[in-house]
Order: structure tokens, then sequence, then C-alpha cells
């Protein structure tokens, strides 16, 4: 079926101008002046800065939280979706209202509730925590948890339609054959939201790459225990120095080009793989 909407040519045309321009002032010029500043001084700098030692920690501490906060993501957004899905329970409407309650708050609002609940000192978990030796706070447990919890509604926004749209009649029909629910989960649901959850996961890679507000509550910010990439980029940027501000706009540019090759590889794949089911 076409998709082409019906109305005048030169109106189609003004429509994908003004869309064109407002990307263009919106995101790919900007993006593309951290791209010149990044290398406004030649590709020694840029060499330099990408063997800075605390450049390299703070992307080491960065995609290691980033996967942590994708793997929980995964699994518990999988469970959530198929829960609001599948399920009819009281409350169901208002827990689907709570899981997009870290899109609609400020990071920063985030990293202060989490401050009041874990904190070492005055928070309601935090002293017993910290007393069985686990420091949350200004620890890299902390920063884990700031970022799935921002990061917790792109898994199960991807995951819903699907399942939705997909409906229950394979899986019943795979029950009355005598298949438990694990089997109807990898067998019939799994590869049925295969992409989503995979779409969902690159998602959610790149906004816990480019996490900053709650990170910077809960972290501190502290060079090479608790400084992740973004903070970096602030801290470098508001030094003095052609060699501190060349480390911000590299660590900004890698942040970025990690974000749209993860993006626009999943953008090649997912098309290919629905013109296969």
């Amino acid at each position: 079926m076409s998709t082409r909407t019906p109305g005048l040519p030169w109106a189609r045309y003004l429509l994908r101008a003004v869309v064109v321009l407002y990307l263009t002032f919106l995101v790919i010029w900007p993006v593309a002046l951290v791209a010149r500043q990044t290398f406004s001084g030649g590709i020694g700098p840029v060499v330099a800065a990408l063997r800075d030692p605390a450049l390299v920690f703070a992307f080491q501490l960065t995609l290691v939280t980033a996967v942590w906060a994708v793997a929980l993501n995964t699994v518990f957004g999988v469970g959530i979706s198929l829960l609001l899905v599948r399920h009819r329970f009281p409350g169901r409407r208002v827990l689907s209202a709570l899981v997009d309650l870290p899109m609609s708050v400020s990071p920063v609002v985030v990293g202060l509730a989490l401050l009041l609940v874990y904190g070492g000192t005055s928070g309601w978990f935090g002293p017993a925590l910290r007393a069985a030796g686990l420091q949350v706070i200004y620890a890299p447990p902390g920063i884990v948890l700031a970022t799935t919890f921002v990061c917790l509604p792109l898994v199960i926004r991807e995951v819903v339609p699907v399942l939705l749209e997909a409906g229950t009649e394979a899986e019943q029909a795979a029950q009355t054959l005598g298949a438990n629910r694990w089997q109807v989960f990898g067998r019939i649901t799994l590869p049925t939201i295969r992409w989503a959850v995979v779409y969902g996961v690159v998602l959610s890679f790149a906004r816990a790459l480019g996490e900053f507000g709650a990170v910077k509550i809960v972290s501190g910010g502290v060079a090479f225990r608790t400084q992740t990439a973004t903070l970096l980029v602030e801290e470098r940027y508001q030094q003095f120095g052609a060699a501190h501000t060349t480390t911000a706009y590299t660590a900004a540019l890698l942040l970025t080009v990690t974000a749209l090759v993860a993006l626009v590889v999943v953008t090649v794949l997912r098309p290919s793989e629905e013109k296969r089911a």
C-alpha cells in the first residue's frame, strides 16, 4: 500500500524544505560545529587528547555504566511490557503512566531523589547499605542506578506496541499444543519482539552514554573515580587552555559518533528484517 500523502507537489517540497532546515539548524549544524572545533588545531592535539588517562578512564566508566543500565532495562523492560500487555490487574494504567515518569521529570530531580533514598548519611537505605559495605552514592553503583532510571522507558515503549499488534493467538495456539510458559516465550514471544528489543537496547545505550544531570548529582564527578565522559566534557570545557578544550570537544565528538553509529546500524538492519518477516 502506498504511503504517499495526497496534496500539491509544491506543498510537499515546501514541507521537506522546512523539515530539512529545522533539522539542519537544530541538529546537523551544532554537531558539525563540535566536529570543526575538535579538529581546529589539527589531528595532533586530538590524538594527544585520546591518550589522556582521564579521558580513557571516563569512557571506560561510561561504557561499563551503559552496559549495566542496558542489561537491567532489557530484562526488566521486557518483563514490564509483558505485564502491561498480557495481564489485566488493578492499577495497570497507573503503572503504565509511572513507566513514563523518567522521561517527563528532570534528570536533576532524579539525582536528588536517589540521593535522598541512597545517601550514605541521611538517605533511607544509605546508612544500612554503607554498614553492609556497599556505597551507592558517589560511587559507580549510584551512577548505574541513575542511568538505569533515566533509560527505563525506552525498551518498554518499543516492545509494548509490538506486543499489542502481535496479539495472543499464536501464544494461545502453542499453549494448546502443550508448550509451557518458557517455551512460548522463547519460541513465540521473543522472536516476535526481537527487533523492538534491539531498537530499545540501542536507544537506551545511546541515552546512557549521554546522561549528565542525574549522574552529576549522584557521582560527585571525581576524576579517576566517578567522572563519566559527559562530566569530563563539562569540567574540561570550563577550564582554560587549548589542551583542555580540545579534550572536551574530542570527548563530545566521540559520544556523538558512538550514538550515531548505533542508530545507523539499527536503522539499516531493521527494515531488512521486516521485509523478511
